[in-house]
Protein backbone atom coordinates (compact mmCIF):
# COMPACT_ATOMS: atom_id res chain seq x y z
CA UNK A 1 0.00 0.00 0.00
CA UNK A 2 1.94 3.59 -1.05
CA UNK A 3 0.56 6.00 1.77
CA UNK A 4 2.06 9.29 1.63
CA UNK A 5 0.62 13.09 3.18
CA UNK A 6 -0.78 15.70 0.75
CA UNK A 7 0.53 19.18 0.00
CA UNK A 8 -2.00 21.01 2.13
CA UNK A 9 -1.20 18.40 4.89
CA UNK A 10 2.74 19.41 4.43
CA UNK A 11 1.93 22.91 4.20
CA UNK A 12 -0.08 23.31 7.19
CA UNK A 13 2.54 20.97 9.59
CA UNK A 14 4.93 24.06 8.23
CA UNK A 15 2.27 26.42 9.43
CA UNK A 16 2.05 25.36 12.48
CA UNK A 17 6.01 24.84 13.11
CA UNK A 18 6.31 28.59 11.91
CA UNK A 19 3.80 29.76 14.86
CA UNK A 20 5.58 27.47 17.48
CA UNK A 21 8.83 29.04 16.43
CA UNK A 22 7.58 32.68 17.32
CA UNK A 23 5.61 31.49 20.08
CA UNK A 24 6.62 28.70 21.66
CA UNK A 25 10.29 29.44 22.53
CA UNK A 26 12.17 27.61 25.29
CA UNK A 27 11.46 30.73 27.29
CA UNK A 28 7.79 30.78 26.46
CA UNK A 29 7.46 27.03 27.39
CA UNK A 30 9.14 27.91 30.92
CA UNK A 31 6.80 30.48 31.34
CA UNK A 32 4.27 28.09 30.33
CA UNK A 33 5.56 26.14 33.26
CA UNK A 34 5.70 28.88 35.75
CA UNK A 35 2.10 29.55 35.40
CA UNK A 36 -1.72 27.99 37.03
CA UNK A 37 -2.11 26.43 34.02
CA UNK A 38 0.91 25.56 32.43
CA UNK A 39 -0.04 25.93 29.03
CA UNK A 40 -0.59 29.50 27.42
CA UNK A 41 -4.60 30.85 26.88
CA UNK A 42 -3.46 33.70 24.03
CA UNK A 43 -1.17 30.53 22.79
CA UNK A 44 -4.31 28.18 22.52
CA UNK A 45 -6.51 31.05 20.62
CA UNK A 46 -3.79 31.34 17.79
CA UNK A 47 -3.43 27.99 17.68
CA UNK A 48 -8.00 27.99 17.48
CA UNK A 49 -7.54 30.89 14.88
CA UNK A 50 -4.72 29.01 12.77
CA UNK A 51 -7.95 25.80 12.87
CA UNK A 52 -5.09 23.45 14.86
CA UNK A 53 -7.65 23.03 17.56
CA UNK A 54 -11.07 22.25 15.69
CA UNK A 55 -8.94 20.51 12.87
CA UNK A 56 -11.05 17.21 14.03
CA UNK A 57 -15.02 18.96 14.28
CA UNK A 58 -16.82 18.88 12.04
CA UNK A 59 -17.35 21.99 9.22
CA UNK A 60 -21.30 21.99 11.07
CA UNK A 61 -19.80 22.98 13.89
CA UNK A 62 -17.27 25.43 13.28
CA UNK A 63 -14.22 22.83 12.41
CA UNK A 64 -12.28 21.63 9.25
CA UNK A 65 -13.81 18.53 9.46
CA UNK A 66 -10.43 16.91 8.79
CA UNK A 67 -9.39 13.29 10.43
CA UNK A 68 -7.03 11.62 12.38
CA UNK A 69 -4.70 11.59 9.46
CA UNK A 70 -4.55 15.23 8.72
CA UNK A 71 -3.60 15.78 12.60
CA UNK A 72 -1.00 13.19 13.27
CA UNK A 73 1.37 15.63 11.13
CA UNK A 74 -0.12 18.63 14.13
CA UNK A 75 0.57 16.37 17.37
CA UNK A 76 3.69 15.08 15.84
CA UNK A 77 5.07 18.69 15.27
CA UNK A 78 3.43 19.58 19.07
CA UNK A 79 5.89 17.05 20.43
CA UNK A 80 8.71 18.44 18.36
CA UNK A 81 8.07 21.92 19.39
CA UNK A 82 7.19 21.56 23.06
CA UNK A 83 3.86 22.94 23.15
CA UNK A 84 2.03 22.56 26.78
CA UNK A 85 -1.55 22.71 25.57
CA UNK A 86 -3.46 19.75 25.96
CA UNK A 87 -3.91 19.29 21.79
CA UNK A 88 -3.96 15.10 22.21
CA UNK A 89 -6.90 15.42 24.76
CA UNK A 90 -8.87 17.80 22.85
CA UNK A 91 -9.18 16.72 19.12
CA UNK A 92 -7.89 13.05 19.30
CA UNK A 93 -10.44 12.01 22.18
CA UNK A 94 -12.55 14.53 23.29
CA UNK A 95 -13.84 16.02 19.45
CA UNK A 96 -13.91 12.31 18.29
CA UNK A 97 -16.01 10.96 21.47
CA UNK A 98 -18.94 13.97 21.32
CA UNK A 99 -19.17 13.18 17.24
CA UNK A 100 -19.66 9.63 18.02
CA UNK A 101 -21.95 9.62 20.99
CA UNK A 102 -25.06 8.28 20.59
CA UNK A 103 -28.74 9.21 20.53
CA UNK A 104 -30.38 11.91 22.20
CA UNK A 105 -27.47 13.10 24.61
CA UNK A 106 -25.21 12.77 21.81
CA UNK A 107 -26.76 15.65 19.73
CA UNK A 108 -26.87 17.70 22.95
CA UNK A 109 -23.44 16.86 23.80
CA UNK A 110 -22.38 18.12 20.13
CA UNK A 111 -24.14 21.10 20.28
CA UNK A 112 -23.37 22.22 23.59
CA UNK A 113 -19.86 21.62 22.94
CA UNK A 114 -18.24 21.47 19.27
CA UNK A 115 -18.58 24.81 18.76
CA UNK A 116 -16.69 26.64 21.54
CA UNK A 117 -13.98 23.68 20.92
CA UNK A 118 -13.42 24.86 17.40
CA UNK A 119 -13.54 28.43 18.15
CA UNK A 120 -10.59 27.63 20.82
CA UNK A 121 -13.23 28.34 24.06
CA UNK A 122 -13.37 25.01 25.53
CA UNK A 123 -10.47 22.37 26.46
CA UNK A 124 -11.67 18.58 27.28
CA UNK A 125 -9.67 17.05 29.30
CA UNK A 126 -10.26 12.64 29.39
CA UNK A 127 -9.96 10.37 32.82
CA UNK A 128 -10.17 6.53 33.23
CA UNK A 129 -11.08 5.27 36.68
CA UNK A 130 -7.90 3.00 36.24
CA UNK A 131 -5.86 6.76 36.58
CA UNK A 132 -5.07 7.93 40.01
CA UNK A 133 -4.99 12.15 38.40
CA UNK A 134 -6.61 13.42 35.26
CA UNK A 135 -4.24 15.53 33.01
CA UNK A 136 -5.36 18.49 32.50
CA UNK A 137 -8.34 18.54 34.24
CA UNK A 138 -7.60 22.03 35.40
CA UNK A 139 -8.14 24.77 32.97
CA UNK A 140 -11.02 22.02 31.30
CA UNK A 141 -14.19 23.03 30.70
CA UNK A 142 -15.33 19.76 29.75
CA UNK A 143 -13.95 16.38 31.39
CA UNK A 144 -14.95 12.91 29.96
CA UNK A 145 -14.73 10.62 32.72
CA UNK A 146 -15.36 6.78 33.04
CA UNK A 147 -16.22 4.85 35.68
CA UNK A 148 -17.84 1.20 36.04
CA UNK A 149 -17.41 0.93 32.45
CA UNK A 150 -19.95 4.01 31.68
CA UNK A 151 -18.43 6.98 29.69
CA UNK A 152 -19.76 10.63 31.91
CA UNK A 153 -18.92 14.18 30.06
CA UNK A 154 -18.92 16.34 32.72
CA UNK A 155 -18.61 20.31 33.36
CA UNK A 156 -16.07 21.68 34.90
CA UNK A 157 -18.23 23.03 37.57
CA UNK A 158 -19.56 19.95 38.75
CA UNK A 159 -15.76 18.46 39.87
CA UNK A 160 -13.69 19.30 42.48
CA UNK A 161 -10.12 19.05 42.26
CA UNK A 162 -6.85 18.18 44.25
CA UNK A 163 -3.61 18.84 42.18
CA UNK A 164 -1.28 15.82 42.24
CA UNK A 165 2.78 16.07 41.88
CA UNK A 166 3.73 15.96 38.09
CA UNK A 167 6.85 15.37 36.55
CA UNK A 168 6.17 17.47 32.62
CA UNK A 169 5.71 20.70 33.74
CA UNK A 170 3.19 21.53 31.32
CA UNK A 171 1.28 18.14 31.92
CA UNK A 172 -1.06 19.11 35.44
CA UNK A 173 -2.32 16.14 37.18
CA UNK A 174 -5.02 16.65 39.82
CA UNK A 175 -7.67 13.92 41.37
CA UNK A 176 -11.38 14.55 40.34
CA UNK A 177 -13.86 13.99 42.68
CA UNK A 178 -17.64 13.69 40.77
CA UNK A 179 -20.87 11.98 41.17
CA UNK A 180 -22.21 10.53 37.77
CA UNK A 181 -25.85 11.14 37.00
CA UNK A 182 -28.19 10.37 34.40
CA UNK A 183 -27.15 14.07 32.72
CA UNK A 184 -24.00 13.25 32.44
CA UNK A 185 -24.08 9.88 30.89
CA UNK A 186 -22.99 9.68 27.19
CA UNK A 187 -22.81 5.81 26.74
CA UNK A 188 -22.91 2.98 28.86
CA UNK A 189 -23.26 -1.12 28.46
CA UNK A 190 -21.69 -2.93 25.48
CA UNK A 191 -21.59 0.71 23.46
CA UNK A 192 -19.20 1.74 26.21
CA UNK A 193 -16.50 -0.71 25.67
CA UNK A 194 -16.72 -0.04 21.97
CA UNK A 195 -16.16 3.79 22.66
CA UNK A 196 -13.62 3.56 25.34
CA UNK A 197 -11.64 0.86 23.27
CA UNK A 198 -11.69 3.22 20.59
CA UNK A 199 -10.87 6.10 22.98
CA UNK A 200 -8.05 4.34 24.09
CA UNK A 201 -6.27 3.17 20.70
CA UNK A 202 -7.07 6.49 19.73
CA UNK A 203 -4.73 7.99 22.81
CA UNK A 204 -2.16 5.35 22.07
CA UNK A 205 -1.82 7.04 18.49
CA UNK A 206 -2.21 10.78 19.24
CA UNK A 207 0.36 10.42 22.35
CA UNK A 208 2.59 8.36 20.03
CA UNK A 209 2.39 10.90 17.46
CA UNK A 210 3.88 13.91 20.14
CA UNK A 211 6.50 11.07 21.30
CA UNK A 212 7.73 10.75 17.90
CA UNK A 213 8.20 14.69 17.54
CA UNK A 214 9.41 14.80 21.31
CA UNK A 215 12.19 12.10 20.17
CA UNK A 216 13.41 14.11 16.76
CA UNK A 217 13.90 17.15 19.22
CA UNK A 218 15.89 15.72 21.44
CA UNK A 219 18.19 13.89 18.80
CA UNK A 220 18.41 17.22 16.96
CA UNK A 221 19.57 18.73 20.45
CA UNK A 222 22.00 16.25 20.81
CA UNK A 223 23.62 16.47 17.37
CA UNK A 224 23.80 20.06 17.80
CA UNK A 225 25.38 19.87 21.38
CA UNK A 226 27.64 17.28 19.70
CA UNK A 227 28.78 19.64 16.71
CA UNK A 228 29.39 22.60 19.09
CA UNK A 229 31.06 20.80 22.01
CA UNK A 230 34.89 19.95 21.56
CA UNK A 231 37.36 17.88 23.44
CA UNK A 232 40.78 16.98 22.67
CA UNK A 233 40.85 19.64 20.29
CA UNK A 234 37.65 17.71 18.08
CA UNK A 235 33.91 18.28 18.50
CA UNK A 236 32.86 15.34 20.42
CA UNK A 237 30.49 14.31 17.04
CA UNK A 238 33.57 12.92 15.90
CA UNK A 239 33.88 10.49 17.83
CA UNK A 240 33.02 6.91 17.05
CA UNK A 241 31.11 6.22 20.28
CA UNK A 242 28.96 9.18 20.10
CA UNK A 243 28.24 9.01 16.54
CA UNK A 244 26.52 5.41 17.49
CA UNK A 245 24.85 6.65 20.15
CA UNK A 246 23.12 9.16 17.84
CA UNK A 247 22.36 6.82 15.27
CA UNK A 248 20.64 4.11 17.41
CA UNK A 249 18.43 6.83 18.63
CA UNK A 250 17.80 8.21 14.85
CA UNK A 251 16.99 4.34 14.11
CA UNK A 252 14.19 3.93 16.51
CA UNK A 253 12.72 7.70 15.66
CA UNK A 254 12.39 6.44 11.74
CA UNK A 255 11.20 3.20 12.93
CA UNK A 256 8.44 4.67 14.97
CA UNK A 257 7.25 7.40 12.44
CA UNK A 258 5.35 5.33 9.83
CA UNK A 259 3.72 3.08 12.51
CA UNK A 260 2.10 6.39 14.20
CA UNK A 261 1.42 7.43 10.79
CA UNK A 262 0.16 3.52 10.01
CA UNK A 263 -2.26 3.82 13.15
CA UNK A 264 -3.58 7.30 12.58
CA UNK A 265 -4.71 5.58 9.13
CA UNK A 266 -6.20 2.52 10.60
CA UNK A 267 -8.28 3.98 13.06
CA UNK A 268 -9.17 6.82 10.36
CA UNK A 269 -10.56 4.35 7.81
CA UNK A 270 -12.07 1.55 10.49
CA UNK A 271 -9.23 -1.01 10.15
CA UNK A 272 -9.65 -3.98 12.00
CA UNK A 273 -6.39 -3.96 13.13
CA UNK A 274 -6.48 -0.60 14.47
CA UNK A 275 -6.33 -1.50 17.73
CA UNK A 276 -2.96 -3.74 16.85
CA UNK A 277 -1.24 -0.66 15.15
CA UNK A 278 -2.13 1.89 18.09
CA UNK A 279 -0.44 -0.89 20.23
CA UNK A 280 2.72 -0.85 17.73
CA UNK A 281 2.83 2.68 17.74
CA UNK A 282 2.72 3.00 21.30
CA UNK A 283 5.36 0.89 22.21
CA UNK A 284 7.90 2.02 19.71
CA UNK A 285 6.67 5.63 19.84
CA UNK A 286 7.38 5.17 23.87
CA UNK A 287 10.66 3.27 23.03
CA UNK A 288 12.08 5.89 20.73
CA UNK A 289 11.15 8.74 23.14
CA UNK A 290 13.12 6.86 25.92
CA UNK A 291 15.84 6.46 24.03
CA UNK A 292 16.33 9.88 22.57
CA UNK A 293 16.16 11.30 26.14
CA UNK A 294 19.11 8.88 27.74
CA UNK A 295 21.39 9.93 24.42
CA UNK A 296 20.80 13.27 25.00
CA UNK A 297 21.58 13.53 28.40
CA UNK A 298 24.45 11.46 28.02
CA UNK A 299 26.04 13.85 24.77
CA UNK A 300 25.38 16.46 26.93
CA UNK A 301 26.97 15.17 30.04
CA UNK A 302 26.90 17.14 33.28
CA UNK A 303 25.16 20.61 31.85
CA UNK A 304 22.33 18.27 30.47
CA UNK A 305 21.29 17.88 34.21
CA UNK A 306 20.88 21.28 34.70
CA UNK A 307 17.88 23.34 34.94
CA UNK A 308 19.30 26.51 33.24
CA UNK A 309 19.73 23.92 30.20
CA UNK A 310 16.82 23.45 28.01
CA UNK A 311 16.85 19.79 27.70
CA UNK A 312 15.14 18.95 30.28
CA UNK A 313 11.86 20.40 28.67
CA UNK A 314 11.55 17.55 26.17
CA UNK A 315 13.01 14.76 28.33
CA UNK A 316 10.54 15.34 31.01
CA UNK A 317 8.05 14.98 28.82
CA UNK A 318 9.22 11.82 26.93
CA UNK A 319 9.36 10.20 30.26
CA UNK A 320 5.31 11.63 31.43
CA UNK A 321 4.49 10.28 27.78
CA UNK A 322 5.96 6.96 27.33
CA UNK A 323 4.00 5.96 30.53
CA UNK A 324 0.63 7.39 29.70
CA UNK A 325 -1.98 5.12 28.48
CA UNK A 326 -0.03 2.29 28.85
CA UNK A 327 3.87 2.22 28.85
CA UNK A 328 5.57 -0.08 26.38
CA UNK A 329 5.78 -3.30 27.94
CA UNK A 330 1.71 -3.01 28.22
CA UNK A 331 1.12 -2.57 24.48
CA UNK A 332 3.69 -5.08 23.50
CA UNK A 333 2.16 -7.46 25.63
CA UNK A 334 -1.54 -6.18 23.77
CA UNK A 335 0.00 -6.77 20.83
CA UNK A 336 0.88 -10.57 21.66
CA UNK A 337 -2.30 -10.79 22.85
CA UNK A 338 -4.11 -9.95 19.74
CA UNK A 339 -1.83 -11.66 17.97
CA UNK A 340 -2.13 -14.79 19.33
CA UNK A 341 -6.19 -14.23 19.40
CA UNK A 342 -5.54 -14.17 15.72
CA UNK A 343 -4.54 -17.51 15.47
CA UNK A 344 -6.88 -20.51 14.05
Amino acid sequence: MHFAFDEDQLEFRAQLRALAEKQCTPADIREAWASPLGWSRPRWAALAEMGVVGITVSEEFGGMGLGLVDAVLLLEEAGRAGLPEPLVETIALGVPVLADAPGQQGSVLRSRWLSAVADGGVRIAVGMSSMPAVPGAEGAELLLLERDGELHAVPAAAVALTPRPALDGSRRLAQVDWEPSPSTLVVSGFEAEEVLAALGDRAAMGVGAVLVGVADRLVAMAAQYAKDRSQFGKPIGSFQAVKHHLADALVRVEFARPMVYRAALSLSEGDRDASLHASMAKAMASDAATLAARTALQVHGAIGYTWEHDLHLWMKRAWALAAAWGDAATHRARVLEILLAKRP
